[in-house]
């Protein structure tokens, strides 16, 4: 029997349904009193926000949420503006569409909005990213690499995202646009941390940053490079093939459980 959802962190790999049955939305909104609890939806990431906060907007009206404000941010005063501040006050979850992810860092890093944010995330409310909304999440995000082909040794780049969750590297649309080698490139820079990639319609619940469920009609895959033996990683011949040995990968399904802290993956 499924669980109710027990973390203050949902990840999604975008594409999630909005027309179906909206699955992973529906788990989204269950974290809600819907009369009372007030969800924002942050537009920073797009290039289009009005478009962008009027779809969810709607979706999440259809869904029974009656308190929606949309945030958006199109320049770094705006991210000292009162008004916005109020708008994220009272929020008991906000929703990161997506977009382009350095757009949230570069526009909201180091200002009072930002710091509001990280507060507002320690105290417990909500924060979900859907796309590049979920790349931003962690403390340190891929930013572009090349998609469908062989990892190349240094052809990534990489910023530091919000830090909500330490420790990890999310990547998205995984399967969709042949993200693994990218995301190979990203643990063979960065041993220490998990890479997290995420297929479309598809997300994990993060419970206390130690474990996370998946959610959702895709995979959930996990790079593991603690105990790689070998790699050629260097800014020499950046285009060169990466080689990495002893790599271990786990992929995870709906209902199927990762605990971060342990690195060990189990199913219900």
């Amino acid at each position: 029997m499924e669980e109710e959802l027990d973390g203050n962190l949902i990840i999604i790999g975008g594409a999630e349904d909005k027309k179906g049955d909206k699955y992973i939305l529906k788990k989204v909104c269950s974290k809600l009193k819907k009369e009372e609890d007030i969800l924002v939806i942050a537009t920073i990431a797009s290039e289009t926000p009005e478009e962008m906060g009027n779809e969810y907007n709607k979706i999440f009206g259809e869904l029974g949420i009656k308190n929606i404000k949309i945030l958006n941010i199109e320049n770094r005063k705006n991210a000292y503006d009162k008004n916005n501040m109020g708008k994220i006050e009272n929020a008991s979850l906000i929703f990161f569409t997506g977009g382009d992810q350095l757009r949230i860092t570069s526009l909201i890093g180091g200002t009072p909005l930002y710091s509001k944010i990280k507060k507002l995330y320690k105290n417990g409310c909500i924060f979900v990213g859907t796309s590049a909304g979920a790349s931003v999440m962690s403390e340190t995000m891929i930013v572009t690499g090349p998609d469908d082909e062989s990892p190349k040794k240094c052809t990534l780049k990489m910023a530091p995202g919000l830090g909500l969750i330490n420790g990890i590297i999310i990547d998205q649309h995984f399967a969709q646009r042949g993200r693994i080698g990218r995301l190979l490139v990203g643990i063979a820079e960065n041993p220490q941390s998990l890479g997290i990639g995420i297929d479309e319609d598809t997300a994990i619940i993060v419970k206390n940053s130690s474990e996370f469920r998946v959610i959702g009609s895709g995979a959930v895959y996990v790079i593991d490079g603690s105990n790689i033996g070998y790699t050629n990683v260097s800014e020499q011949y950046p285009e060169e093939v990466l080689s990495i040995f002893d790599v271990k990968l786990h992929i995870l399904k709906n209902g199927n459980r990762f605990n971060i802290l342990d690195r060990l993956p189990y199913s219900d």
